[in-house]
Order: structure tokens, then sequence, then C-alpha cells
């Protein structure tokens, strides 16, 4: 859920009433018996001693006062949240808002259609795609019910319903309840390969947004009670990302394994992001890890513009080479200490080039991503016996148990230690990458099961999981 105390920017200003210092209480006392008072704002002194008391623009025209209180309607271009504003959780406040708006048009239909939770991005809310979808509100934004007639230009985008170009008191009230300057709506991901996102900006002029991870990081103490041998959180820093809402992906349910990456051993090695988009695993593996060069690897061309400019905002820019395109097609060969395969449902397209990018001589790390399923019933949790070398610096704190972090707060609970068909798929995936790193050197190697970590619940019976893969050549004497 949101953070209660932010700013609520409403860009025509406040309106309100000065008047002078000994008229205040009585004008308040009116505003309020009259029910006009805006208690979303504090008063504001002015210049003068004069005061301004904030009042409900939709109720202007019943304002009757006593003509022995002068007053001077005016607007606060700055206003200040009240104390009880602050305190009000925000989704009660952008339904108290649009209550206001609608005045005798609201429903309980209409209520149901307004959202209970959403993603900040700066001065950018992100609703869901289900938010504000009602026929009700479609006919709103047309301007039924009250909302002015829509403003819509000559042409607007196929495929988006013309309210969404209109309705913009609607969509400014959301702005204001939410402390925000714009508003989009997330829709279904396209299936084009890219994961591209069908955002609709219903409020601003771009979609370009900064988004600050806070930085938590893995780090060794023991007895705070987390899953793992005796680790806890420790907060070290922050990594900033900056994208267009409206043309590339941003999962928050990655943050655990952003958040474990960004504590792995990388000094001084060379990783290959296959599928980098603007920066996920890219920035952690850079800016905490310590990784000493990235080379990071993007087909859609918004994502790599968008990671260009993380990477310059984290000032790591001179760290990372940025490779656009097809990583099936990657030329590189026999540089990499640690490849990051971070794609689902399945990465398995990129293994053959995981292969290539390793170091011939010495091996190294791989994070296979992949989405398992689960069955309904599932079987007695078995201990995990999938850690081939304890002495690895990646098993330190895993304990040998999975992870179990869901993408929607823990809905279902998951098994502390790893589920049979997690153990098989690790098991399965390991002895195909040593096949195909045998086939391509010419030489035996070994793979060995480090660790596996749950990132989320994916799906019902369908879990994110990430294999930490140790490859080594063997080598003749």
């Amino acid at each position: 859920m949101e953070v209660t105390d932010v700013p609520m920017p409403v860009p025509m200003g406040v309106p309100a009433l000065a008047t002078e210092r000994r008229f205040a209480q009585r004008l308040r006392e009116c505003l309020e018996e009259e029910r006009l008072s805006d208690g979303r704002f504090q008063l504001q002194r002015l210049p003068g001693g004069r005061v301004a008391l904030p009042v409900l623009e939709e109720k202007l025209s019943q304002l009757c006062l006593p003509p022995e209180m002068p007053c001077e309607l005016l607007r606060i271009q700055e206003p200040v949240p009240s104390r009880a504003a602050r305190r009000c959780p925000p989704a009660r406040r952008l339904r108290d808002q649009l209550r206001r708006l609608l005045g005798s048009g609201w429903s309980e239909q209409l209520e149901r259609d307004v959202p209970h939770a959403w993603q900040r991005h700066g001065d950018l809310v992100l609703l869901s795609e289900d938010s504000f979808k009602g026929e009700p509100w479609e006919r709103l934004g047309k301007g039924e019910q009250g909302l002015p007639a829509p403003l819509l230009p000559a042409e607007h985008p196929p495929n988006v319903p013309p309210w969404c170009a209109a309705g913009p008191e609607l969509w400014e009230t959301v702005a204001s309840a939410l402390g925000a300057r714009r508003v989009a709506r997330r829709g279904r991901v396209m299936p084009d390969g890219m994961r591209t996102p069908r955002v609709t900006l219903l409020l601003g002029q771009h979609g370009w947004v900064e988004h600050v991870d806070n930085g938590i990081r893995w780090a060794g103490a023991a007895g705070c009670g987390c899953s793992g041998e005796g680790t806890a959180l420790t907060r070290v820093g922050s990594s900033r990302y900056t994208f267009d809402v409206t043309k590339c992906m941003f999962s928050p349910g990655n943050i655990t394994e952003k958040l474990r990456v960004a504590s792995l051993p990388c000094s001084g090695e060379v990783l290959v992001d296959l599928y980098a988009g603007i920066g996920y695993f890219t920035l952690p593996f850079l800016v905490h890890a310590g990784a000493a060069f990235v080379h990071a690897c993007e087909w859609n061309s918004h994502a790599v513009e968008a990671l260009h400019r993380t990477l310059v905002l984290n000032g790591v820019r001179d760290r990372c080479h940025i490779h656009a395109g097809d990583s099936r097609q990657l030329q590189l060969r026999d540089v990499a200490d640690r490849v990051n395969l971070g794609l689902i449902p399945s990465s398995e397209e990129g293994w053959p080039v995981a292969c290539r990018v390793l170091r011939k001589n010495t091996g190294g790390v791989l994070h296979i991503h992949h989405n398992v399923e689960t069955p309904r019933a599932p079987a007695p949790p078995q201990p995990a016996v999938l850690l081939a070398e304890r002495s690895s610096p990646e098993t330190a704190s895993s304990g040998g148990e999975a992870q179990q972090p869901t993408e929607d707060g823990g809905e279902e609970t998951l098994g502390a230690r790893l589920r049979p068909e997690w153990q098989r798929w690790a098991e399965a995936t390991a002895t195909r990458i040593q096949g195909l790193l045998a086939e391509l050197h010419g030489w035996p190697w070994r793979t060995s099961v480090l660790h596996v970590e749950v990132v989320k619940s994916y799906a019902p019976h369908v879990h994110h999981l990430v294999l930490d893969l140790e490859c080594r050549p063997l080598l003749p004497d």
C-alpha cells in the first residue's frame, strides 16, 4: 500500500477565502456549519496579517456569508495538507474525493471499481488494469452524470477507448488524492516477445519515471529470525532506475531477487546479463555486488534507451557495454565469470549462449530463471541435498533452503525446503548444461547446484525460481 504522508499537488491551486485574523474563527465556524470547508488542507497565513481558509470548489455557488464578514476569494498555489488528511489512508482519501466530485451520482457500483492499491513511480501513479473500467466510469469519461464532456483530439490511437483520453477532471481528482501529478493505467502485456506493456497515460505529457530501490542487502548477523543461516537485513544504499512506463516493463515482484543478487560476491568479475531489460539485475551487480564489468544484452530499443539512462544516472556507464539486439546472436566468447539469465517463463534458448561466454578454462556461475509447475497436492518436503560444495561463497547463507517470498505478499505459503519438483528441475538443468559445455569445448565439465531461490508465486501452482549453477571444467593435468 501507499505511504500516507504524501504531497497533494493541485495544478490549479486550492480555492480559499481570505479574511482578517479577527474574523477567521467566525468564518471557519460558518464554513464548517455549511459544509463548505475543505478539510484536506491547512489554513494559510498571508502577508498583512490575513489568513486564507480552504473551501470546496464544487460548493462555491452555495456560499452565502454575512455582509459584515469581509473576505476575498483566492487560490492557494502550494497548499499544505492538514494533519487529518496526512493520517487518512490514500485509498480512503481517493474514495472520499471521488464521492465529493460526483455528489449524487455516486453509487456502490462506482465504488467497486475504485482501486485499493497501485504502483507509484515518483509523481506518477500506475493503476491496475481493472481500475475504473466499469460501464458507469466509461459514461463519466464521456461527460455523462455531471462530468464535463471530453475534449477529444481529432484522432486518438486505435484500440484505445475514447474515454481514456477524456474526463480530465476525473484523473486530476485521482492524482490529487494520491499525491501525484500523472496517472496511467496498465493493461495486459503484449505477446510480442519483448513483454511490451499496454499502458494508457490518463494524465500527463509523458511516461518517463524514476524508481528507487531502497538498497536493502543480505548481511551476516545471527539471531534475526529470517530464513537461512544467520541472515539479517541492512540498508546500504539505493539503486535508481529510469524508464518510460508506457514502453517498458517494471516488475516489483522481482525485488527479492534483486536484493539477493546485490549481496553476491562478484568483486573483480565480468558478468554477462543476457536479458538486461532496463537493468533490473545489471544495476545491483554493478552498484552493490561489485562486478568489475557487465555485458548487458537487450533487444527492445525502448529498454536499451532506459538502460543507458539508468547506467548514467547511477554513475556506472563506463563499466557496462550494451549489446543491442538478439542475445542469441551475441558474438562474445570466453569472457564471463558469471552469467545472468533473467527471462521467464524460460531462459532455455539462452543456455547455449551462456555456455559460450563462460570462461573455458575456469568456468563460472550461471543464474538460471525458470517457471516451474508445482502439483496442487505437494508431497512432504525433502531435505535439500543439492549443495555439492559447501565452501562455495554463494552457499554461505542459504542453509540449503529455498527462500519463499511471493509476489502477492504471501497468499500462498511455500514449504521451507526444496520441493521434489524444484529439485528435479534443478538436477535436470544441471545435467543439460553439463552436456552443452562438454559438447562445446570437447572436454568434461562438472556442474554443481549451489542454491535454488523462490522469487515469487507467478500463477496458481507455478513458481518463478532461480538456479545458481556452478560450472567448472575438468581439465587434464
